[in-house]
C-alpha cells in the first residue's frame, strides 16, 4: 500500500503541471485584460502600457507561465490585481466559509440518502421505492442555481422564513442560531445532487447485498429484520459507498461556485466568480490548482479507503 501510495504521489506531479499549462494558456487566451476591466476607462494608452508592464502582462505568455510557476514552487501564489493583497490571504480568509457549507451540505447529503437508499432497496418495487427512485431522478436533473433560485423565491421572498444570502446578520455578534438560520438554504442546495447521487448508490450497493448467503443465514438464525438490514448488510453495503465521499471532494469547489455566488456566501466559490470577471489571473490560477489538487487528492482518497474497507482488494 505504501510503494502505490507513493507512486500515485509521483503520478500527480506530471498531471498537475499539465492542468496550469492548460488552465494558463486558457485564461491567457480569454478575450479581457485586467488593465482594461480594473483601471478609469479615460486613462491613456501610454499609463495603460505602464501598469501591464508593472504587472508583467506584456511579456510572452511562456515567460508568464514560468514566472508564475517559480513563484508557486517558492509557495508564493502572487498577489491580488484588484484587491491588492496576497492571493493565499484571500484563499484562506474565504476557505473556512466554504469548508463549513462543505461539512454541512456533506452531512444533511449524507443522513438523508442512506436511510431512504436502505428503505428503497428493502422494498424493492413498491410505492416507496418508486417514490424515492422518481424523487432522485429528480434531484439529478435540477440545476442547482434554478433550485436555489425558486428556494430564495419561496422561503426567502414569499414566506420570509430564512434570509436571502450572507453568512451572518450585518452588524450582529458572533450566534450559532444565526448562522444556522444563514446557512440552511445554500447548504441543502449544494447537498442536493449528492442526496440523489448516494440514494442511488446505497439503493444498488445494498441490492447485491441483501440477497447475499450470509443474509439469509442470519435471518434463518432468528435475528430481527432490522438488525440483519443495518448490522450485517448495511456494514457490508457501505463500502462501496464510503469510497465515493473521496471523489465527492472536488464536486464542492465546483458546486460552491454556484451556491456561494447565488446565496452571496463569502466563500471560495464567490471568490473564483469575481476574479474571474476582474480578470485576476494569480486568483484565477490559484483556485483552479487548488480544486485541481483536491480532484487528484479525491481519487487517491477513494482508492485508499476502498482497499481499508475491502480487505479483498490489494494494490
Amino acid at each position: 500500500m505504501t510503494t502505490y501510495i507513493i507512486r500515485r504521489l509521483i503520478m500527480m506531479i506530471p498531471i498537475l503541471i499539465g492542468i496550469s499549462i492548460l488552465s494558463f494558456a486558457i485564461m491567457y487566451a480569454a478575450p479581457g485584460k485586467p488593465t482594461v476591466l480594473n483601471l478609469d476607462p479615460d486613462i491613456s494608452v501610454e499609463d495603460r502600457e505602464r501598469q501591464m508592464e508593472r504587472l508583467g502582462l506584456n511579456d510572452p505568455a511562456h515567460i508568464q507561465y514560468l514566472r508564475w510557476m517559480g513563484n508557486v514552487l517558492q509557495g508564493d501564489l502572487g498577489n491580488s490585481f484588484t484587491r491588492k493583497q496576497p492571493v493565499t490571504q484571500l484563499i484562506m480568509d474565504r476557505l473556512p466559509n466554504t469548508i463549513i457549507l462543505m461539512v454541512v451540505s456533506t452531512f444533511l447529503a449524507v443522513i438523508i440518502a442512506i436511510p431512504f437508499g436502505v428503505l428503497s432497496a428493502t422494498r424493492q418495487y413498491s410505492k416507496l421505492d418508486y417514490g424515492v427512485t422518481f424523487t432522485s431522478f429528480i434531484g439529478l436533473a435540477t440545476p442547482n442555481f434554478w433550485l436555489g433560485l425558486m428556494l430564495i423565491m419561496v422561503f426567502s421572498v414569499q414566506l420570509g422564513w430564512t434570509p436571502v444570502g450572507g453568512v451572518s446578520t450585518l452588524g450582529s455578534e458572533f450566534n450559532l442560531l444565526d448562522r444556522i438560520h444563514h446557512i440552511i438554504l445554500p447548504a441543502f442546495v449544494l447537498a442536493t445532487a449528492d442526496m440523489a447521487g448516494l440514494t442511488r448508490y446505497t439503493r444498488s450497493s445494498m441490492l447485491e447485498v441483501i440477497n447475499q448467503d450470509y443474509i439469509r443465514t442470519a435471518r434463518a438464525k432468528g435475528f430481527r429484520e432490522r438488525t440483519v438490514v443495518y448490522k450485517h448488510g448495511l456494514r457490508n453495503g457501505l463500502i462501496p459507498i464510503i469510497t465515493i465521499f473521496g471523489l465527492m471532494l472536488p464536486t464542492f469547489i465546483g458546486g460552491s461556485v454556484v451556491v456561494e455566488t447565488l446565496f452571496s456566501w463569502p466563500g471560495i466559490g464567490k471568490l473564483f466568480i469575481d476574479a474571474t470577471f476582474e480578470r485576476d489571473y494569480p486568483v484565477i490560477m490559484a483556485i483552479t490548482m487548488f480544486a485541481a489538487v483536491l480532484t487528484v487528492i479525491g481519487n487517491l482518497i477513494a482508492d485508499i479507503l476502498y482497499a481499508i474497507m475491502d480487505p479483498r482488494i490489494e494494490y
